[in-house]
This record gives structure tokens, C-alpha cells and sequence, in this order.
């Protein structure tokens, strides 16, 4: 069942740039003087590193192309790491939560916490000061709209997986050392499931993406109450029992549809359908039916464009670039970074016919050490040993404890070939996923030994390794250099209220 707490306004009043350090404008800030930007579009790939872009502009354009962000005049690089809960500790490696956080909100905090510091302190993110100045605000994902980076910049939660339809303490409330639950905070919102936020607190005018069985009937009446053009349908109230079979996932034709307004579309009952499975599907299967995630930004755009004077705030997510890394998928991998790519060239032609839009391409984390390898190479996950680790020519060199360089072969119980080739029907095959390039021969195939790019994945899971960004429009030259995940939230919070966020 639902929690009886209702929240009708999510109101963040201080925030903090790093572990104790307090954000003193509030929800509402008040513009100074303004530079030439009235739009920011943030977009970001979630998991993607240098390796997936290289990876992804080498599959696609070849050794010497160019991916649309790759094109963009301003490029650097971002720190990616959190902080241990209840500390300034760093934890060198972030989630998404956290790192969504750290630019929605300034803050370092910690994995798995939504718009709250380290502390377990709301924090006030940009949305919500955007939404409370006036500025037309939207959050697209490819994921559940109630995950981890879209919910950092409208939600506020102690742990991420406080998605609903229901509340639960496993949940939603942390651990303690001993195991046992943290007692219930005073603040209510921070336990209120982030589906039940979303539907209230009206802090984005355009809501698109996957996670329609997270919501109930209920939240669809809150939202219309709102003036929200609800897609599909959040289910019978009538059949609360049977919400999942009642439930209708919104469409392409019925975002066509929409012309103005606030609406909100959910596209899926979970994440959305990579590209490349849904290219694999019959005609009249209904993931055919989801946009991509350029229509999306498209349709987004012209939806917020002139709806207030001041201008919008327009987050976009690559979703899927971190789950099938995660799955160590390399095939779909590459997909969704083009997928990613064709959204981040809609909202670049929007902003050079705008003349007024500031662009920012970047990650929350780099996602299973993703690895280009040589040619006819093999990973050490086929290896029957390590490497060797001698010098021949100075011994002096050589690690403790050695290893003989004979030992380094691979395993045939690992290695039954490329795995999106000879070896794709072997679950426990480690081997490297092969694609062509258009700079190969036309008789290469994807998954043969002669195609030139070779891939390979570290882990299943996130690195710590800084990611990279791009930035395109007024402003842009401010994100080329080599800066910390929280130094977004006030170089955006600048472009848009023309000052910095004060802080004490």
C-alpha cells in the first residue's frame, strides 16, 4: 500500500557545493545580470567514458570521424567521485545517485542518495530553483523516469531504490552498522517513494521516458489536477488490485499527438527498448511503438521553447549506455551511444538556430572499464594465468612474485571464441566482442576475426575514471577544463540566473 504522506510542493531551501559547504540561494533565485543564454540542455550519457565514445565514433564513422559531441568547439573532463555516507571521505567510486546529485546540487554525497547530502540534508537542486524562477523545466530518460539521474533533479530521497508504487523500509530507509534500519526522518519527503514526488510537486513541465508500473491511478489524477496531458494511462482506479493490467504505456503517435502544454509520456513499463533489440522486433510488437531518444529531445524542445520568457532547463539521459555495459553487451553498448549521439545532434541543431542555448554533453561514471583491444588479442578473463611480469633485459625490473611468461595462454574453458561471433552461444565465454568499422573491407562482418575493432570489458560494474564533456553555445568555454562533478551545478546555475550560487 501506498504511504498516507502526500506531497503537494517539494521545497529545498539550502544545499551545499561540497561536504559542509551550505548553498545559500534558495528555491526561487533571483537574476542578476544575464548573459545571452536563456536555454540550457544538459544531456547525459550515464556510464559512458572515453573508451565508449572512441569506441562508438571509431563502429560508426571510422579512425578518423567524428561523433556529433566530438564536434562540439569545447571539450574537457570531469571527477567522478562520492563521498562515504556521514563524512567528507571520498569513495572513489560514485553511482549514479551520487553523481547525480553532485550536479543537480552541488554536493558530494553518498551512493544511493537522491538530492541529500552526505548528511541525509535536502538539498535544493537546479530544476526546482529553475521551475521556482520561472524557467520551463523538462527530464527526459531512457531509463524509469523514477531512476537514479532522472530523479536526482526532481526528487529527494535517502536511497535511490525509493522508486514506488509502494513504500518499504528495505527500500527506502538506510542500514545502520549493526544492520537494522535508521530510524524514519522528520522530513517525510526523504521516505515519500519518488513516483508519488514526481506526480506532485510539478517541477518539470515535460516528464518522457520508461517506468509506468512505478505509478498508480492516483498519481494520474495528481497530475492532471496539475494540467498535465497524462499519455496512455496510470491504470483503473477502479481496479487498484489490477493496476499492471489495466495500465496503457504512452506511444510515438500519442507524443506526435501533442502540440503544448505540460505532459507527461511513460513509454514502458520499465526501461525502454534499446535500439538495436527493438530493430530486431516483429512489426506489431508494442516497444515499436517508443520513440527514440532524439525524438524525444526533439519533441521536448518544442514543447519548452516559448513556454516561459525567461527560457528552460532540458535534462536528457542516455540510460541504456550503463546497463548493457553493465551486461558487458558490447553490441547494444554501441547502439545506445548512437542512439545517445543522434539526441545530443537535435539539441545542437535546436541550439545553433537558437543562438541562444547552451549545450553540455557529459556522464555521471565510466561503466566496466570498457576496452578497446589489438587485433587477435585475447582479455585476461580467457587467461589461464596473468601475464608474465619479467624484464629479460634488466631484471632489476621484474615484480615480486614473478610469473613465467609461458603461463599467460588462453583457457579454453573461458575462451570458446568472439562472443558476438563463434562464441556467442557459450554463457561463460570471456572473450572480446568484434565489430566492423567502415574503414574495413565491405566483406567484414561484425563477430569475425578479421573485423578491426575488438572489444573488451574490465568488470561489471563502474570505475572510477573521469569521464568527458562537451559544450557547445555561450558558456561553453567555461566547461573546458578538467573540473569536479559538483563545479556543474554552479557553472549551470550561472548560465541560467547570470550569477554563481552564493555559498557560506
Amino acid at each position: 500500500m501506498r504511504r498516507s504522506v502526500r506531497i503537494l510542493t517539494v521545497v529545498a531551501t539550502t544545499g551545499a557545493l561540497a561536504a559542509g559547504t551550505a548553498v545559500v540561494a534558495n528555491s526561487t533565485p533571483q537574476q542578476g545580470h544575464r548573459t545571452e543564454i536563456r536555454n540550457v540542455i544538459y544531456l547525459l550519457g550515464d556510464g559512458m567514458g572515453r573508451t565508449h565514445v572512441t569506441a562508438a565514433r571509431e563502429r560508426y564513422y571510422g579512425a578518423s570521424g567524428k561523433l556529433n559531441m566530438e564536434q562540439l568547439p569545447n571539450y574537457g573532463a570531469v571527477a567522478t567521485y562520492a563521498v562515504e555516507k556521514g563524512s567528507a571521505t571520498p569513495a572513489l567510486v560514485t553511482d549514479s545517485a551520487s553523481a547525480a546529485t553532485a550536479w543537480s546540487s552541488g554536493v558530494k554525497t553518498y551512493n544511493a542518495a537522491i538530492g541529500v547530502d552526505a548528511y541525509e540534508k535536502k538539498v535544493a537542486t537546479l530544476m526546482e530553483q529553475a521551475h521556482g524562477a520561472g524557467f520551463a523545466t523538462g527530464n527526459v530518460s531512457t531509463a524509469e523516469i523514477t531512476d537514479a539521474t532522472p530523479a536526482a533533479m526532481f526528487s529527494h530521497a535517502l536511497l535511490r531504490g525509493c522508486q514506488g508504487p509502494v513504500y518499504s523500509d528495505a527500500s527506502c530507509l538506510p542500514k545502520k552498522a549493526d544492520g537494522t534500519y535508521e530510524n524514519k526522518p522528520a522530513d517525510q519527503t526523504l521516505i515519500t517513494p519518488i513516483a508519488e514526488q514526481i506526480a506532485r510537486n510539478g517541477t518539470a513541465d515535460v516528464i518522457l521516458g520508461g517506468g509506468l508500473a512505478r505509478f498508480e491511478p492516483d498519481d494520474q489524477k495528481a497530475l492532471q489536477a496539475q494540467g498535465y496531458q497524462v499519455l496512455g494511462s496510470f491504470g483503473d482506479p477502479a481496479l487498484p488490485a489490477q493496476t499492471a493490467a489495466s495500465q496503457k504505456v504512452a506511444t510515438k503517435a500519442d507524443l506526435d499527438g501533442v502540440k503544448k502544454g505540460k505532459v507527461v509520456g511513460l513509454f514502458n513499463r520499465g526501461n525502454l527498448t534499446v535500439e538495436q533489440a527493438k530493430a530486431q522486433l516483429p512489426a506489431g510488437a508494442p516497444e515499436k511503438q517508443e520513440p527514440t531518444l532524439a525524438e524525444l529531445t526533439k519533441k521536448s524542445l518544442s514543447l519548452l521553447d516559448g513556454r516561459s520568457k525567461k527560457g528552460f532547463l532540458l535534462q536528457v539521459e542516455g540510460a541504456q549506455i550503463d546497463k548493457r555495459s553493465h551486461a558487458n553487451d558490447a553490441a547494444q553498448t554501441l547502439a545506445e551511444m548512437k542512439a545517445f549521439d543522434d539526441a545530443v545532434k537535435a539539441a545542437v541543431d535546436f541550439a545553433k538556430k537558437d543562438g541562444h542555448t547552451l549545450v553540455v554533453v557529459t556522464a555521471d561514471h565510466e561503466c566496466a572499464g570498457f576496452n578497446i583491444i589489438e587485433k587477435d588479442s585475447f582479455t585476461n578473463a580467457e587467461a589461464a594465468a596473468p601475464p608474465a611480469n619479467t624484464d629479460a633485459g634488466n631484471p632489476a625490473n621484474n615484480s615480486r612474485p614473478s610469473r613465467s611468461s609461458s603461463a599467460n595462454i588462453k583457457d579454453p574453458a573461458r575462451s570458446s571464441g568472439i562472443v558476438n561471433g563463434a562464441g556467442a552461444g557459450d554463457p561463460k565465454n570471456f572473450g572480446p566482442a568484434t565489430f566492423r568499422t567502415p574503414d574495413d573491407p565491405a566483406d567484414v562482418k561484425d563477430g569475425s576475426p578479421e573485423a578491426s575493432l575488438w572489444l573488451s570489458y574490465l568488470s561489471g560494474n563502474h570505475t572510477g575514471a573521469d569521464v568527458p564533456i562537451y559544450a557547445y553555445g555561450p558558456d561553453g568555454k567555461r566547461f573546458a577544463a578538467s573540473q569536479n562533478n559538483t563545479e556543474l551545478y554552479g557553472k549551470m546555475y550561472r548560465s541560467l540566473f547570470g550569477m554563481a550560487p552564493r555559498t557560506s
